[in-house]
């Protein structure tokens, strides 16, 4: 996904910053895509969890970008955890990456999109969460990280919108699937999603353009799953 939303946002003529915690090798490769577009890419390090390193990582993109105006947060962690094992350490480990995770991203990047005379910033939720309620056993840290980050999205909005800073959400579905699905998971995911069939990375990227297109769009989560949460 990180790959299509680069180039998407680079084929309307951005620059583009990529951070990465573990996945080097991936990051690089969507900045060397970016670069054959015509446009510039900086690959920066960043875990998420971390303040100050959050904080001098948007720094950097700004002075080596000259500035910012859109932010997409897509760190997340997808893990279960059967209910037997479920602590106190795996529901902050869970938290820290997804919901202070974006919440951080977000409070770095508001000065310098206040600097540029506004902006747009996109986090990723997910299409239970959009929804209100779980559906997937063994998956409460996620289901309740993920519900942090919609409402993150809409307090930070509503806070924002006099600096003229549009703050949205993407709710996915089933978009790609495991590399480990057979298939009849495959065709079990199929069965249940309306449209019949697997989103792609593809769908993302639209949903990310048509976001940052908007003048009048805030507080808002799209879900983006192929119409599966009315099934």
């Amino acid at each position: 996904m990180g790959m299509a939303v680069a180039t998407a946002i680079a084929g309307q003529g951005a620059d583009v910053a990529l951070t990465y915690r573990s996945s080097p090798d991936a990051a690089h490769a969507a900045a060397g895509a970016v670069r054959a577009l015509g446009r510039r890419a900086s690959v920066v390090p960043c875990d998420v969890t971390d303040d100050a390193q959050v904080q001098a990582s948007i720094d950097r993109v700004a002075a080596e970008l000259g500035r910012i105006d859109v932010l997409v947060v897509m760190a997340s962690r997808y893990e279960a955890v059967p209910y037997d094992d479920l602590d106190a350490a795996t529901i902050e480990q869970q938290l820290g990456v997804d919901m202070r995770g974006t919440f951080l991203c977000m409070r770095a990047v508001v000065p310098h999109m206040r600097a540029a005379g506004g902006g747009r910033i996109i986090n990723f939720t997910d299409w239970t969460a959009a929804s209100g309620r779980p559906r997937y056993k063994d998956y409460t840290g996620y289901y309740v990280a993920k519900a942090g980050v919609k409402a993150l999205t809409e307090g930070f909005a509503l806070e924002l919108a006099a600096d003229n800073i549009l703050v949205n959400a993407i709710a996915p579905g089933p978009m790609l699937a495991p590399e480990d699905y057979s298939a009849a998971q495959l065709k079990a995911v199929e069965d249940v999603t309306p449209l019949g069939k697997w989103g792609g990375a593809g769908e993302i990227a639209k949903a990310v353009l048509a976001l940052i297109d908007s003048d009048f769009t805030t507080g808002e989560t799209i879900r983006v799953d192929g119409g599966r949460h009315v099934y």
